[in-house]
């Protein structure tokens, strides 16, 4: 029987100043930090052995990732970053307030835009696009997506498109280490992981809509030998 742990990112700059980050690139706040480190704390009193794993290229899931695994003591493991694994591409919202996009939209709209299965966002008009906060200017895409096939990138995703993106790796990478009894640890971000609950799971259209991953809380599967799950159980300090 294998394990799958999945952990959401620690909180980041923007999770801590309310603005829509998607895959603008930032990285973990001073809290977030310690939510890593804890989510490490509480795995380790688990004892499971890890023999892979995976997380986004935003940097955010990688500091995660890398205090968890040092947390736990097993640094030395192997380890995948695919952009296949990061957070739902916000579009336009990004970089937006997201009280100040309630009020301009609505709180029902922007509630959809969140929380829906398969409303898009507004959508970005170009590839160069670059969003500016405080002063700093942030660009959409940048080299770490070079190799990504021309067209694959989006303007802005819903997490229906999200667990499109997601699917492929799932099933050509990360379940095949599952399948071999490999243990599997992924960090990543809050919707990519929604995803990836909805697939493992079997949760519906209209259920995901209430699921919320919280940061820094490891969720620890055992599965089957066809992946489906046995239990599910997620870490909290109290």
């Amino acid at each position: 029987m294998a394990k799958l742990v999945m952990i959401r990112h620690g909180q980041s700059e923007w999770n801590a100043k309310n603005l829509f980050n998607g895959w603008i690139d930032t990285k973990l706040s001073p809290l977030g930090i310690e939510q890593a480190k804890e989510a490490g704390q509480l795995l380790s009193e688990t004892g499971i052995e890890f023999d892979h794993a995976y997380t986004s290229v935003l940097t955010r899931a990688i500091e995660t990732l890398d205090f968890v695994l040092f947390e736990i003591g097993q640094m030395w493991i192997p380890e995948s970053k695919s952009w296949r694994l990061n957070e739902r591409n916000y579009g336009a919202l990004q970089g937006l307030n997201k009280a100040d996009a309630a009020k301009k939209w609505g709180d029902e709209q922007v509630h959809q835009w969140r929380r829906s299965y398969d409303v898009l966002p507004p959508l970005m008009d170009s590839y160069d696009e670059e969003v500016t906060v405080e002063g700093e200017t942030y660009p959409s895409y940048d080299r770490r997506y070079a190799d990504v096939p021309e067209g694959e990138l989006p303007y802005g995703e819903s997490l229906k498109v999200t667990l499109e993106r997601v699917l492929p790796y799932w099933n050509d990478e990360i379940s095949k280490k599952l399948l071999a009894g490999e243990n599997v640890l992924i960090a990543a971000h809050g919707n990519s992981l929604r995803a990836l609950a909805k697939h493992i799971e079997g949760i519906s259209d209209d259920d995901i809509m209430g699921l919320e991953i919280a940061n820094g809380q490891p969720i620890v599967y055992d599965l089957d030998d066809e992946l489906k799950v046995v239990s599910k159980t997620i870490l909290t300090k109290d």
